[in-house]
């Protein structure tokens, strides 16, 4: 039986509302109408809420200007606050549309997380309460973006934290899909913003999502992504303004025919660093990688030059935000590695081409690397995987590419 089938009448369903979602009073009551509307179709209903709007970054705003260092406790006890007034507020809007529910914080739904503030991860659910709830005929609100530590403390997910805490929960309750729902009609080809004629997918494999969300797709984040595909969770990313269907995301069907490419993405938040004149010997890289990882800073592409006169050079990304850090980091090492220079480029941007199909289908590098250069694009540093090819390229000139790439690998609508 398919999930769309299954999802007729008695199934559970976890339905998170992002920010744009809940954004005002109208906003709210429209999402009440439409749990009330799954509800009425037999269904038991979880629903996460994120902030109102942009309430989450408004409090980042005000924590600036109290408090320059920002205590990290302090912090996540400040910014819970925002999902905390959207779960009372879609609770009482419930009410008013005859649904009886009951709001919870990420501690009282269960949601234990390690002491990490501002960015902690999930260690256990126990979302007895939940469960109680929906038992009961009630539907559950719950707080996303937080959880309680194994010190007793009130801790955040980090960015994108709502959509994991509905996958999680959606895990822990064996929730038959988790609908993130959201201000697009799905998962596009490529930006639509950049590309005009991209078009929404209606089925992607969480493969491709995750790579999609590694490379600059601003959908679904990666973590959310990856603990669905972990433990089994369907992904269903819809509209809340238009309530239509979107686009699923599932394990692979192996019985189907895949496209070849189904997506382009592009990211132009990353920083590149080159340390320069490296001794070519055993254990130069893991010094660099691992004074980078002390810091916290995440490497993404790596590249090293083949060694001449016993020299190389490391060329990696960084988010820019993690570039002065990264360039203090390198300076710091680079006698102990004996390297002669380390540079940086602030700006550059990566295009990427992601596809299940790719696997078994000879001819896609030489068509991206041939599109690029005929539109002029030169390649700085290039990544893949079994699925998915990433090129670097100068930041002004990203768009075209995208576009370049969209036409050439058939991807344009009609």
């Amino acid at each position: 039986m398919s999930t769309q089938l299954k999802l007729i009448g008695m199934a559970l369903i976890v339905q998170k509302f992002g920010g744009t979602s809940v954004g005002d009073a109208d906003r709210i009551r429209a999402v009440a109408d439409h749990v009330a509307r799954t509800r009425a179709a037999g269904n038991d209903v979880v629903v996460v809420v994120s902030a109102m709007g942009k309430f989450t970054d408004d409090l980042i705003h005000l924590a600036d200007q109290v408090s320059p260092t920002r205590p990290p406790r302090e912090l996540d006890m400040l910014l819970t606050a925002g999902e905390r007034i959207s779960m009372a507020l879609v609770s009482m809007a419930l009410s008013d549309c005859g649904v009886e529910s009951a709001s919870f914080t990420g501690s009282q739904a269960g949601i234990i997380t390690d002491t990490d503030h501002t960015r902690a991860k999930i260690l256990e659910m126990r979302p007895d309460r939940i469960r109680e709830a929906i038992d009961s005929g009630l539907v559950p609100v719950v707080a996303g973006f937080q959880g309680v530590s194994t010190d007793r403390d009130i801790t955040t997910l980090g960015r994108g934290g709502s959509d994991v805490t509905a996958v999680a929960l959606a895990a822990a309750l064996h929730a038959d899909v988790c609908e993130i729902y959201t201000d697009v009609t799905g998962v596009f080809s490529a930006d639509p913003r950049v590309v005009p004629k991209a078009r929404r997918l209606a089925k992607v494999s969480f493969d491709e999502m995750m790579e999609m969300a590694a490379t600059g797709g601003r959908v679904l984040m990666l973590r959310s992504v990856e603990f669905a595909r972990r433990h089994g969770v369907p992904l269903h990313v819809r509209s809340s303004f238009t309530w239509e269907p979107g686009t699923w995301i599932v394990e692979e069907d192996p019985t189907m025919e895949e496209a070849i490419v189904a997506a382009i993405t592009d990211d132009t938040s990353e920083a590149k660093l080159t340390v320069d004149g490296v001794p070519d010997r055993p254990g130069v890289a893991a010094t660099l990688f691992r004074k980078l990882s002390d810091r916290g800073i995440n490497v993404d592409m790596i590249v090293q030059n083949t060694g001449t006169n016993g020299l190389t050079a490391i060329s990696f990304t960084v988010a820019r935000t993690d570039l002065e850090a990264a360039r203090a980091t390198c300076d710091e090492v680079k006698d102990e590695i004996g390297a002669a220079l380390v540079t940086s480029v602030e700006k550059i941007g990566r295009v990427s081409i992601i596809g299940a199909g790719m696997k078994t289908s000879p001819g896609v590098t030489a068509l991206m690397f041939e599109t690029l250069s005929t539109h002029g694009i030169n390649i700085d540093m290039i990544s893949t995987s079994s699925i998915r090819i990433s090129c670097v390229v100068e930041a002004e000139k990203v768009a075209d590419a995208v576009r370049a790439l969209h036409t050439a690998f058939g991807l344009d609508a009609a």
